[in-house]
């Protein structure tokens, strides 16, 4: 049996929602509790959880995903029709009938699903439902959409961890009318969580459903391509070698109106070969995912969802793997990536989160292409910069507030920071030491010298939960 050590009490652990529910923010660019406090988006693609584990593996898996930082897993409610999980609990049938699957006395699909709401719960996360999995829309026309709706919207209205998830990698334009059905059942049910789409790789969910009114932020899926790999796909709606630039997918999200906050909701997973089907390709590894988060955040994003090949589908002996995954679920949660995404979350929660602004104009000169491509973010008085290759830079610091400017290096592989001193206000060169690309990456801290959201001699990033 798996098991942690922890003294932290469920009466200590941090819960988000006691701040109230989740809403878009003032500036339609993050998403905040209803007394105002930020809400910073650290996703997992926790996608079979409720098909796979048992309670004590739930259990587990919540424990350590809170203790890494991690507030939302991702999951598919319904991955199949019919759906069973590992207890050989049946969740449907074809007509979307739930009554014979929610008996008493029978600890059935539907109250595991229960089990693991209220299990993160305790553990201060959310349960973002991907209600069906794209691939199922067409047995589920609209008026089983709005049955199933009304189903869900009923039974965890009262939950405070709820977000709701329409979708599942699946173009916008297909079962328009059944995702619909089932957003606005589940609406009228419960109008107290926020909702999303969950769109196919290399698409953002603006693209087709930004002018719904059930709609609160929009998603993207960057995908799990490299540069210049097409692997035969007929539906590309990208520019040729620009699959792994992320950052563009939140400029595509904010060209639509009216605008609405926006994050990467699958990118490329850790340990996953690059363009998922050739299981001798590369994989993608923990400087890779770290790019993926940065880049999504600092061009704008309020937050970031990671993903690990082995994780998502929690991978185990005996079970048929999918993507050449071959390291169980537990073990890769010492993978490096997967342990580095916190350190993000205490960056950003640093300083005033909601002021927070993406602005490339802070790079002066030519930005790079590519793995050189910079990206830059900034509150009134703070400036980050993400450096992923490690090249020289040309950074303006009048950008934002202070006569001098005081400066951090942070390595995002570790959450430590050094102290570089105080800069005069104007264009400043910056280099790193070290090799490039490959680990290199950096994150560039610049301040107010008046202001003390980082003290000059801390060696590491203060925990925010």
């Amino acid at each position: 049996m798996l098991t942690i050590a922890t003294t932290t009490t469920a009466a200590s652990i941090y819960k988000p929602w006691s701040h109230g529910k989740l809403k878009v923010s003032d500036n339609h660019l993050y998403l905040v509790h209803e007394d105002g406090q930020p809400f910073f988006w650290m996703g997992n693609t926790s996608w079979l959880l409720p098909e796979r584990l048992n309670r004590d593996e739930v259990e587990y898996f919540l424990t350590r995903e809170r203790m890494e930082g991690y507030n939302v897993e991702q999951i598919q409610v319904l991955c199949a029709i019919p759906t069973y999980n590992v207890y050989g609990q049946q969740a449907n049938n074809e007509e979307f009938d739930f009554e014979p699957f929610t008996r008493n006395g029978t600890y059935g699909y539907w109250d595991h699903l229960d089990y693991i709401v209220d299990q993160a719960s305790l553990n201060g996360i959310y349960i973002a439902m991907d209600c069906i999995w794209g691939s199922q829309i067409s047995k589920m026309d609209e008026e089983k959409a709005a049955r199933y709706g009304r189903f869900l919207g009923e039974r965890y209205k009262d939950k405070p961890n709820i977000i709701w998830m329409i979708g599942g990698d699946i173009m916008g334009n297909k079962g328009t009318a059944s995702w619909d059905a089932l957003a606005r059942a589940i609406k009228q049910a419960d109008p107290n969580h926020v909702m999303t789409f969950h769109p196919r790789g290399r698409t953002t969910s603006a693209w087709w459903y930004n002018d719904r009114e059930w709609l609160d932020f929009n998603m993207f899926q960057s995908g799990h391509r490299r540069y210049g790999q097409r692997n035969g796909d007929g539906d590309y709606t990208i520019k040729d070698n620009t699959e792994e630039d992320n950052w563009r997918y939140v400029e595509m999200s904010w060209e639509k109106k009216p605008l609405k906050p926006v994050i990467d909701g699958e990118p490329s997973y850790e340990d996953i070969p690059q363009g998922l089907h050739d299981f001798s390709a590369p994989r993608w590894q923990d400087y890779d995912v770290r790019r993926y988060a940065y880049w999504a955040v600092f061009a704008g994003c309020f937050g970031h969802t990671y993903g690990h090949n082995s994780i998502m589908q929690f991978m185990r002996p005996g079970v048929l793997a999918s993507f050449g995954a071959e390291k169980s679920w537990w073990d890769a949660m010492n993978d490096p990536g997967y342990q580095q995404m916190k350190y993000l979350k205490w960056l950003m929660l640093t300083f005033p989160f909601t002021e927070r602004v993406a602005d490339q104009s802070i790079i002066a000169g030519q930005n790079g292409e590519r793995y050189d491509r910079v990206i830059a973010t900034r509150g009134k008085d703070y400036l980050l910069v993400y450096n992923y290759s490690g090249k020289p830079m040309q950074v303006d610091l009048r950008k934002i507030s202070g006569k001098k400017k005081s400066v951090w290096l942070m390595n995002p592989a570790d959450g430590s920071i050094s102290y570089q001193g105080e800069y005069e206000n104007g264009i400043a060169d910056f280099s790193f030491d070290g090799a490039y690309l490959r680990g290199s990456d950096r994150v560039l801290i610049a301040v107010d010298y008046q202001k003390d959201y980082i003290q000059k001699d801390a060696t590491q990033l203060k925990e925010q939960w």
